[in-house]
This record gives structure tokens, C-alpha cells and sequence, in this order.
């Protein structure tokens, strides 16, 4: 194993959860510090940006499907610097610097054939399998702290546009413009050419236009407009998308991401196509694709505002009570 560079000290600071409740009741606490084995690599971490399962898997939303491990450190997507390689890792040395989706171990089984997956990233260290494609080295043009918005939202963006396919002149729905999926895959869309009709509260308009829409409506789905070519759903159950599912002409697509997975019968629709995107193995998009896109100015993190590790649960009671347009972020 390749020698510890900065990382002697046996403890740390992170966020963490106790047991299951609310955001509220994480506290930032001295835990021991994770140690790579074999095929695994240690970061010191200098961005995490906050997820759903940062709240909902301490929160017990999952409890019917996996038990929380606690003391849980929340934090899913990172960014950093690799200080420690374990036995096997050929792909990555001590200095590099990484970025990427690692989620909680619990959830290995849901996480593809190539797990990505990691002791939790809002704290000062964090272990990651170093063999998947959910993380990949940060390019220099990419700023930590939008690595670490832009691992889910730009990961998930890219699949989605490449999944729907659009065409120039296509008018294409977003549910959800305003979230980190939304505001990252806006821009990719007006690139497409796409007349772009994004959901969005008034407060948002100008930031979300500014983004790549072409149009502003509200979330009732009286609002939608009709005969749209593509609809794209990042934010609503998958149960509920008949209102969406009617805005589409026949033959039109509609491209989702939420669970439960949507099936014709909950549409009411056997005459649209119906896009289920999970893309846990990177198959439509890995993280080095990310970077390079992120690099390149194709991808845009959107930053709502920046934490602090001390105030890292505010940032997840934010996430949770607050509307927030794109990504909040926990900066060591």
C-alpha cells in the first residue's frame, strides 16, 4: 500500500447522524478516519454537494428496503484530492485529483454491476472504490466545488439529453428545471437547438432563460403546453406523470429518472415512448465525461450557495425545507 501522505492523524471532523430523524439532529463530530482496502482509494475532500439520499436514507424513507448504518456521514457527491491508494488501484495515484458519485455502502446492491460507493463525503476524508466510472480525475478547468455539484446533476443530465435524442426545432418540456439536474441539462438542450419549455417559479424565470428556455410556465399541469415532442420529468414520483405523460403528441417521448419506475398503464398512454433513465454503470455517460464537459463550458454547475463543514447540516436542513435552484455545497 502506498505510503499516507497528509493523512496521519487518526481522526477527523464530518456531518453526522446518530440515528434516524430529521437533518436537524446532524451534528459535525471527531470520527475515526476511513482507510482504503484493496481496490479502494482515501480523499481528502474539498467539495461535497448535498443529494435526497443525504436526507431521506437517515430520515428512515428507506427503512423498508436497507437499514442505515450510524453513526451515517452524509455526502454522495465529492470532490478532491487522493491521499492514500489501497492494494490493486493502478488507475490513480497519491496527488491526483478525483471527483465523482460514491454512494452510501448500504446501497451497493442498487449500485450497478461497478459499485460506486463511499464512507461519505461531508467530512475531511472519505473512502471510494477507485474501479468504477462514477469517478474519474477533475480536469484543471473544473473548479472543485462545481465537480462536486456537477457529479449526479451533470452525470444524470448527460444521460438524459443522450437518451432523449432531440432534434432541432423540437419543442421539449422540463419538469424540474430548477433543480441540479435541471439547471445542468437546460444549456445541453439549448445547445440541441430545442425550443425549450422549462417549469419554474417567477422568482427563478430570469435565471432559468438565462440557462437555455424559451419559455417559463408554471408547475400546475393545466400550464403544460399540448403537443410537445419531448417530456422530460427529473423531480416528479414516477407514478404521477399522467399530467405530463398527456402533454406529449403521439409519438412524442417521455424521459424520466424517478421511481416508482413509470410504465404505460400509469401514463394512460400506449402511443408515446416512455424512457426510464438509472444509469448507475455510466453506460450513457460515465464521470469522465462529466469533467470533460464541465470543463469544456457544456456543463454549468449552478451553485445556490456554499457551506461551510461546520455548517454542513444546515446545508441539509436547507436542502430539505428550502426551494433551491441548483446545488448547495459543503466546501472544506
Amino acid at each position: 500500500m502506498d505510503a499516507v501522505v497528509d493523512s496521519q492523524q487518526e481522526s477527523m471532523k464530518a456531518v453526522v447522524a446518530t440515528d434516524y430523524g430529521p437533518p436537524e439532529q446532524y451534528a459535525v463530530a471527531e470520527v475515526s478516519v476511513p482507510r482504503p482496502g484493496p481496490g479502494q482509494m482515501q480523499v481528502r475532500i474539498a467539495a461535497a454537494s448535498v443529494n435526497p439520499a443525504d436526507v431521506r436514507l437517515p430520515g428512515g424513507e428507506f427503512r423498508y428496503v436497507v437499514d442505515a448504518e450510524f453513526p451515517y456521514i452524509p455526502g454522495v457527491d465529492f470532490a478532491g484530492t487522493v491521499t492514500e491508494i489501497g492494494d490493486g488501484v493502478s488507475a490513480y495515484a497519491v496527488g491526483d485529483e478525483v471527483f465523482g458519485t460514491a454512494v452510501p455502502r448500504v446501497l451497493r446492491a442498487m449500485a450497478g454491476t461497478r459499485p460506486s460507493v463511499g464512507t461519505g463525503a461531508m467530512a475531511e476524508y472519505a473512502v471510494v472504490e477507485a474501479d468504477t466510472p462514477l469517478i474519474a480525475h477533475r480536469p484543471d478547468g473544473l473548479a472543485a466545488p462545481a465537480a462536486a455539484a456537477l457529479a449526479t446533476a451533470g452525470q444524470a443530465a448527460l444521460a438524459i439529453s443522450k437518451a432523449a435524442d432531440v432534434q432541432p426545432g423540437e419543442r421539449v418540456l422540463v419538469v424540474g428545471a430548477t433543480g441540479g439536474v435541471g439547471t445542468a441539462l437546460l444549456p445541453l438542450l439549448a445547445a440541441a437547438k430545442a425550443q425549450v419549455i422549462a417549469t419554474a417559479t417567477e422568482t427563478d424565470t430570469d435565471v432559468v432563460v438565462g440557462l437555455g428556455a424559451t419559455a417559463v410556465i408554471g408547475y400546475q399541469e393545466a400550464g403544460y403546453p399540448a403537443d410537445v415532442d419531448v417530456a422530460i420529468n427529473v423531480v416528479l414520483p414516477g407514478d404521477g406523470l399522467a399530467g405530463l405523460a398527456a402533454a406529449l403528441r403521439p409519438g412524442g417521448r417521455l424521459v424520466t429518472i424517478t421511481f416508482p419506475i413509470t410504465t404505460p398503464e400509469l401514463i394512460r398512454r400506449d402511443d408515446v415512448e416512455l424512457r426510464f433513465i438509472l444509469d448507475m454503470d455510466g453506460e450513457l455517460a460515465s464521470m469522465r465525461d462529466v469533467g470533460e464537459a464541465g470543463a469544456r463550458g457544456e456543463l454549468r454547475a449552478t451553485i445556490a450557495r456554499r457551506y461551510s463543514l461546520d455548517e454542513g447540516p444546515q446545508a441539509c436542513a436547507d436542502f430539505l425545507r428550502e426551494h433551491t435552484l441548483g446545488k448547495r455545497v459543503v466546501v472544506l
